[in-house]
């Protein structure tokens, strides 16, 4: 097999996507720790625009950007496909990844919140969108978004739901609320449950141990 190499943060939630579908698809790798304070040489060439993390390495040639990275090992590795089949449904998935990608300045506007009005407002916010996709993305009837199989859009979600699960014991809230959101929560404990995601999602304790100081050291310094 081919040479593949991940450069990413553990902590963070869109080298997480990267992670959960290397895993889902059985494709092995080696994973490079990034420091986010002292980016190695190597990522700095891989991506001279964003200089960011997550970047794949797929035989020298790297591919950026999280959800343009799934995308492209369900097309190179297309068993398991996280992507439907139909033209029509694969549009459908791809509308639901921009709308949740676009829901992170929400995420980023309660992290950076300075008092308790900035943050239920910031947190009414996220309420706002959560409820488009309890309502018109999630079907009750469905295990997962596309049915019984985690596709792309899940991926996308539970990336950014495990997010909010981090904000609210940091900051210790309750966002992701089980009688407002019913069908988010029993999609998210599904989510949860699929022995490849559950062994790749760092523990909840460490992460927000992680998270803690470092949010206060950016708001310290804004």
């Amino acid at each position: 097999m081919a040479e593949i190499k991940l450069h990413g943060f553990w902590y963070s939630p869109f080298t997480l996507r990267i992670v959960w579908t290397l895993n889902l698809k059985g494709i092995p790798y080696e994973n490079i720790e990034e420091d986010r304070f002292n980016k190695s040489p190597q990522l700095l060439e891989y991506n001279p625009v964003h200089k960011k993390t997550p970047v794949l390495v797929h035989d020298g040639k790297p591919i950026r950007e999280s959800m343009i990275i799934v995308e492209y090992i369900d097309e190179i590795w297309p068993h398991n496909s996280l992507l439907p089949a139909d033209p029509y449904d694969r549009a459908q998935a791809r509308f639901w990844v921009k709308y949740i990608d676009d829901m992170i300045s929400a995420m980023s506007a309660h992290l950076r919140s300075r008092n308790g009005e900035e943050r239920e407002k910031a947190k009414e916010n996220i309420w706002e969108r959560l409820r488009v996709i309890e309502d018109q993305c999630l079907d009750d009837r469905k295990k997962f978004y596309g049915g019984n199989t985690i596709n792309m859009v899940d991926i996308a979600l539970g990336s950014f739901v495990k997010f909010i699960e981090i904000q609210e014991d940091m900051f210790e809230v309750k966002i992701l609320q089980s009688e407002r959101f019913p069908r988010l929560h029993l999609w998210f404990n599904n989510f949860k449950d699929v022995p490849v995601i559950k062994e790749n999602i760092p523990a909840q304790e460490k992460l927000v141990a992680f998270y803690k100081p470092l949010i206060e050291k950016i708001l310290a310094s804004a």
